[in-house]
């Protein structure tokens, strides 16, 4: 189907000559160059558009899927206001929806919104970059209208008229994206000293709170009190291996962000140390950076105090953006459309220069840029593999992740994410002694969304021997192999110190060598036996390695026949699992018993695994013996010698090393019943990614977890740590049955599920309630007439939409489930005036689905897990939500195994507790403020009534036809003739 928007636009077509369009899959609004106002359904809309110039819109590629039509490469021929408003504001966060730019312009938006308010959004935009002109900033901009107006954006002669400029400048006419030429530099300091014990003082951890607050502040019972239980964390450890571990759980309302900050901020001042608050999601670690904007008003103090630390693969790489912009150059020199990502590259360096932090991922980079412009361009320009090459790199002391960890080492307060802090633990348990991570090992912990610290551990901690991890490593130590990738091996990474000691070359070209036992490019295409035959090979070979290393027959490989294993077994076992009607997904089966060809092809891998750990090992040591022979080394290059140690460990010999682990459990399996397990392994497969699927549609591979990933956690952080609070709204499950009536039962599932038990020290617990008055400000119902049949699942989906008028959150089990209610739904609740928008559906990623959720009050939205968790949505915009069926735990074969093992003979038990948690983590969506109201429903009428006991006291449970369930929803949102 060809697009009717696809054509060029007229030359110098100005933005207020061209057609408004708001897409939307009932009727969109259409406003004509000659000022009429249409309301037309996508055939009609789609008709106009035949016959008009490129419109102007807001969120292209969402907009031509509300119209049916297939996407558009950059530079797109519409006049997209996103990009307008990326250029004049930068780093400034829009929702991409009309009333989501009025906010962030600071205009009223019209209740009604229609394509006649997009030239007003336009007009004020152009304003306000006509302002920015005569600044400093303009001489920026215009120099950024040389690339963009060469990459063809539609935007650049209204932009040039607008600034004033030609589309001219002295030097090359690039330089302007070359940020990396202006951007700061870092300096090293001196390395800060160990912070002392001082402790924090209840009171003294009151009135800060009580001076962060403010006077005009809402009062929340409890916050400080639950300031004060926080300082436990903050006391002095009575003994090495010791921390002292604080389990406060803090109710929906409590305010218990702002109430660990306030001891949290003492303990640093005080005490010259740094405290890591760590949060599970991106969208709460923003939240938490938010909240220090109260701690912190003035913005430089805030700089200097307040650092944000993600994984490197998080952030602007700028010598992946040098490569980027050299191979895009020099394709636009040989080819008419060989320059498409210049657009995306300029507008880049344009948000760079601006951003606090270099952030691609959750930071002040739109959530929307990667799907505007594509999201191959920010994993191009991200280190997404592992290759820094640290004190090498020529943009080392402008690096964005660099400026960072330096700053992080004499911050007060760093906010990070439990995975990163996870990988650390586990990274710093492992490094050669005499190595130093790059940040300073802090003391003192705080893990908000306590709750996921097991599932955060689960993922640090575990291990997987598939196709992608294992030629991941590959093209690590190999680079590129002839493809376009810019992909840097071992040896390029490494050649400036191979010319400093020559001795470093064997060891070097021997982990080469022996890296040809991983899966080779095009492994995914032979992993199934029925595949095509080989693709030929490329006849480019990369110049440092062509005549070097031996290649590997692809049917010799074998990791490649270890793989081919793995799936023949998970395909025989799947078959049976089908004749038997077998519970557990087809995508897995367990690993045991073993299947000859998976036996013999493992013990062979094994061997080839060893013999690429010894010199890698010897590499290494090779290193470290540099840094000892030489005291008197630069510190560049002690800094360089030292990252490639760390590199060398922690993304070749660690995983090596793990990987050889597993295959010695294949070779010998352990006798039955023999000892309690402390690993579960099995088979599973799984789609490949799209931009890494290396030609092939899926991956297998061999998994290993730990049954209770709570104990490699408190291993590895058991010894650095002096304290831990550990605080969420639902720590307990809180069953109240009858013979657990002062909560001791339900403490002590809570600490073994949070592996407190690991600890020396007893943790201390705490519980502070919510203030709200969950039995006036919500409803909570079970229906009892829906059927788990597609039309009666989506029927009951609009009705309870309607009801609410929107501002109602769907919760799916099933993404298969989610899209055909959508499908069934979104058009008559959109002719309502309801949009609906979808995780998995929509085109665009889950913060960007949130901000406009939370933009768009009379807006629904549907999800899965990742929608339930950590969503802060307060307000009208969240007043109902929905779940599909009971959230029962996936029961796969690490659930049936832990459940074994953690379910104390209870393995029902353990399923309700788990259930429940998530109903209630759900349920404390609805509430977030005093004057918030909202409902709960639950959409399966075979809901136990023990699971009831998740929701907050004082919650009436309905068990109502949907019909009753409607009646009682719309009294409940109807105010009352005394209502203010």
């Amino acid at each position: 189907m060809s697009t009717p928007v696809s054509h060029t636009p007229p030359a110098h077509l100005s933005p207020f000559d061209a057609p408004a369009l708001i897409a939307r899959r009932g009727h969109s609004s259409l406003l004509t160059p000659d000022g009429e106002l249409l309301s037309l359904t996508v055939t009609e809309t789609r008709a106009h558009l035949l016959s008009l110039s490129p419109p102007l819109l807001i969120h292209g590629p969402s907009a031509m899927r509300a119209l049916g039509l297939p996407p558009h490469t950059q530079p797109v021929p519409w006049f997209d206001l996103l990009e307008l408003f990326l250029f004049v504001h930068p780093a400034r966060t829009v929702a991409p929806t009309p009333r989501g730019m009025a906010l962030a312009l600071e205009i009223e938006p019209p209740a009604t919104i229609g394509a006649d308010f997009l030239p007003r959004l336009c007009e004020i935009l152009l304003d306000q970059l006509h302002a920015k002109a005569q600044t400093q900033e303009g001489h920026t901009l215009r120099a950024l209208l040389t690339p963009l107006t060469r990459s063809g954006w539609v935007w650049s002669h209204e932009v040039s008229h607008v600034l004033g400029a030609a589309n001219h400048t002295s030097g090359h006419p690039h330089d302007a994206i070359r940020i990396w030429r202006r951007l700061p530099k870092w300096e090293d300091e001196a390395q800060r000293p160990p912070p002392s014990a001082h402790p924090v003082d209840p009171l003294a951890a009151r009135e800060r709170l009580r001076d962060i607050l403010g006077a005009q502040a809402e009062i929340r019972p409890g916050q400080a009190d639950f300031s004060s239980v926080a300082t436990a964390a903050f006391e002095p450890r009575e003994a090495v291996g010791t921390p002292n571990v604080v389990l406060a759980e803090a109710g929906t309302g409590t305010g218990k962000t702002l109430g660990y900050i306030a001891p949290a901020s003492l303990w640093a001042e005080r005490n010259d140390g740094a405290v890591w608050l760590s949060t599970y999601t991106r969208h709460l670690q923003k939240q938490l950076e938010k909240e220090l904007h109260r701690l912190y008003p003035d913005k430089a103090t805030r700089r200097s105090k307040v650092v944000v630390r993600k994984g490197r693969e998080n952030y602007l790489c700028l010598l992946n953006m040098e490569d980027m912009l050299n191979a895009t150059t020099a394709r636009a020199a040989s080819s008419p459309d060989g320059g498409k990502n210049l657009l995306p590259l300029a507008l880049i360096a344009r948000w760079a220069e601006a951003s606090q932090d270099g952030d691609l991922m959750g930071g002040d980079l739109p959530g929307w840029f990667g799907e505007v412009f594509g999201q191959g361009i920010l994993h191009s320009i991200a280190d997404r593999r592992g290759e820094c090459i640290h004190a090498s790199c020529p943009h080392y002391q402008t690096c964005f992740v660099e400026h960072g960890i330096r700053r992080a080492k004499h911050a007060d307060l760093v906010v990070a994410n439990h995975a990163l802090i996870m990988a650390q633990a586990s990274w710093n348990a492992a490094t050669p002694e005499g190595i130093p991570d790059e940040d300073s090992t802090p003391s003192r912990y705080v893990f908000d969304e306590g709750h996921h610290v097991p599932d955060a551990a689960d993922s640090a901690f575990s291990t997987v021997l598939c196709g992608l991890e294992a030629a991941e490593l590959r093209r690590w130590l190999l680079g590129a192999e002839g493809s376009r990738s810019r992909a840097r091996g071992l040896l390029r990474r490494i050649e400036d110190l191979l010319e400093r000691v020559p001795t470093l070359d064997g060891p070097v070209h021997a982990v080469l060598a022996a890296a040809h036992a991983l899966p080779a490019p095009g492994w995914s295409e032979r992993l199934n036996p029925s595949s095509a035959t080989e693709p030929p090979a490329d006849p480019e070979q990369d110049d440092l390695l062509s005549g070097i290393l031996p290649a590997t027959p692809h049917e010799n490989n074998p990791s490649e026949a270890f793989l081919r294993a793995l799936n023949a077994q998970l395909r025989n076992r799947r078959q049976t699992q089908e004749r038997v009607n077998n519970p557990y997904p087809p995508s897995e089966c367990d690993l045991f018993p073993a299947e000859p060809g998976i036996l013999d092809t493992a013990q062979t891998l094994s061997a080839a695994f060893h013999t690429l750990k010894r010199p890698l090992q010897h590499l290494s040591n090779q290193l470290a013996a540099q840094l000892d022979d030489d005291p008197e080394m630069d510190s560049g290059t002690r800094q360089r010698i030292e990252a490639m140690i760390r590199s060398l460990y922690r993304r070749a010999t660690l995983r090596v090393s793990g990987w050889i682990g597993m295959l010695d459990a294949v070779c010998h399996p352990p006798e039955p019943n023999t000892h309690a397990p402390q690993y579960v392994d099995f088979i599973r497969t799984e789609p490949l990614p799209r931009n890494r699927s290396g030609g092939g549609t899926h991956d297998v591979g061999l998994h290993r977890h730990w049954l209770d990933p709570t104990i490699p956690f408190a291993s590895a952080i058991q010894t650095a740590a002096h304290g831990l609070l550990l605080t969420s709204a639902t720590l307990r499950d809180q069953s109240g049955t009858a013979f657990d009536q002062d909560g001791t039962r339900d403490w002590q599932a809570a600490e073994l599920r949070l592996g407190a038990t690991h600890f020396i020290k007893p943790p201390i617990r705490a519980s502070v309630l919510s203030p709200f008055d969950y039995a006036n400000q919500t409803r909570a119902y079970v229906v009892t007439d829906v059927s788990t049949e597609p039309a009666s699942l989506a029927w009951a989906f609009q009705a309870l939409f309607e009801a609410s008028g929107g501002g109602a959150l769907g919760l799916f089990t099933a993404i298969k489930r989610l899209r055909d209610v959508h499908q069934r739904i979104h058009e008559h609740l959109e002719e309502q005036g309801i949009p609906l928008y979808a995780q998995h559906v929509d085109a665009m990623d889950n913060a960007t689905l949130v901000d406009i959720f939370r933009t768009e009050i009379h807006s629904c939205l549907l999800g899965t897990d990742a929608m339930r968790d950590g969503v802060d949505v307060p307000g009208e915009a969240l007043r109902m939500v929905v779940f599909e069926k009971t959230p029962w735990p996936r029961p796969d074969i690490l659930h049936r195994e832990r459940r074994r093992v953690l379910a104390d003979g209870h393995p029902s038990d353990y399923d309700d507790r788990l259930t429940r948690m998530k109903l209630r983590q759900a349920f404390g969506r609805l509430i977030r403020h005093g004057t918030d109201r909202g409902v709960f429903v639950i959409l399966d009428r075979r809901m136990p009534s023990r699971l009831l006991t998740a929701f907050p006291a004082g919650v009436t449970v309905h068990r109502f036809s949907l019909a009753d369930t409607l009646t009682d929803i719309q009294t409940f949102f109807t105010p009352t003739p005394d209502a203010s």
